[in-house]
């Protein structure tokens, strides 16, 4: 089926591989102008090209999701090559082991530069452009089952992702005033390069087998396999379409069967 635009722009974080870009994708197949952002502008500007570039409604924007000024500048960048600005998917973050007894100073400022402080700055970047533009919008995040239920060995990863889920709930009820609504989506094992490097790490960390370290995360899911990135997409799809216009502030858990709730 030939696409066909909906008249909306959509900007995704960490769009240049993984999640990030299937989302971006998958967006961009349902009619929205996607602005796919990431630190390596070469990534990006490949899944924009793939998409048929800025004529085709895709484009690339450098941003480093832990400074907010540039949080800022890649939405107002979107705004003005896009010609609008309906959804935000903060997606981008990083999954570092953190035994409990390593974790730093250091190790806490990193991660939550990224995983949290990007949310943060996504929120307010994203409401500033909903309220020039006068109308109201859709903020979506990337939490994690990891958010739900703290996982061994990435104790630091599950505190972001926890605390992403607050700040959303939080940011839900304070924006539904401007017609804003801000939900997270939260994935299992999703088979992606950021995946692939933490199986391994817990692995070596444990001096075990690649194999052990896939299954410390894979064991329990209850549909006995891993997720594909699209399978995620598909519903930060539903989260920014109008079928979800009367949810807000939730988490929709994308594991396979994990948690529970």
């Amino acid at each position: 089926m030939a696409r066909t635009e909906n008249g909306k722009v959509a900007l995704v974080t960490g769009g240049g591989q993984g999640i990030g870009q299937a989302i971006a994708e998958r967006l961009h197949a349902d009619g929205f102008r996607v602005a796919i952002a990431d630190l390596n502008l070469e990534t990006a500007g490949a899944v924009a090209e793939s998409l048929g570039g800025k004529d085709a409604g895709a484009i690339a924007v450098h941003v480093n999701v832990s400074e907010r000024d540039s949080v800022f500048a890649a939405v107002e960048q979107t705004v003005a090559e896009l010609r609008g600005f309906d959804v935000i998917v903060n997606n981008a973050g990083i999954a570092p082991t953190s035994p409990i007894e390593e974790i730093t100073q250091e190790s806490i400022a990193k991660i939550f530069s990224i995983n949290f402080n990007g949310v943060v700055w996504g929120i307010q970047a994203a409401t500033k452009a909903f309220k020039d533009l006068g109308h109201g919008g859709k903020i979506i995040s990337a939490a994690s089952q990891a958010g739900h239920v703290g996982n061994p060995g990435i104790a630091l990863y599950s505190a972001t992702k926890f605390a992403i889920r607050g700040l959303s709930q939080t940011a839900a009820k304070d924006l539904a005033q401007f017609g804003i609504t801000v939900n997270t989506f939260a994935p299992g094992i999703v088979k992606t390069p950021l995946m692939e490097e933490l199986a391994k790490k817990v692995a070596a960390d444990a001096g075990k087998s690649e194999e052990w370290g896939w299954e410390q995360f894979t064991k329990g899911i209850a549909l006995d396999r891993l997720s594909e990135a699209s399978e995620v997409a598909g519903v930060v799809s539903f989260l920014s379409g109008p079928d979800s216009n009367y949810i807000t502030g939730q988490s929709i858990l994308v594991d396979g069967g994990m948690v529970f709730n």
